[in-house]
């Protein structure tokens, strides 16, 4: 159940920071989860680094969202000025 739990905050989580940055970004509910799932990983991560949560918390709802927005950011830096045909 908590697995079926992760993919719903993903999604949410993904959902408004996509919704926060608009424009051309990856995909569709799948995609739009995964960067909500890793977004978390990384406001985990860099919370942990900075000391603001333990080892065993995990990132916050709003971290999550800034860690998924940090993520779409890093996406459009790599792929700007790329053309599909």
């Amino acid at each position: 159940m908590s697995f079926l739990w992760m993919l719903l905050i993903g999604l949410i989580v993904g959902a408004i920071a996509k919704f926060l940055m608009p424009g051309k970004d990856p995909g569709g509910f799948i995609v739009t989860i995964l960067i909500g799932i890793v977004g978390a990983l990384v406001a985990g991560f860099l919370g942990r680094s900075l000391g603001w949560y333990t080892e065993d918390q995990p990132a916050g709802f709003l971290a999550s969202v800034v860690g998924a927005i940090l993520l779409l950011i890093v996406y459009r830096l790599f792929t700007k000025g790329r053309t599909t045909t």
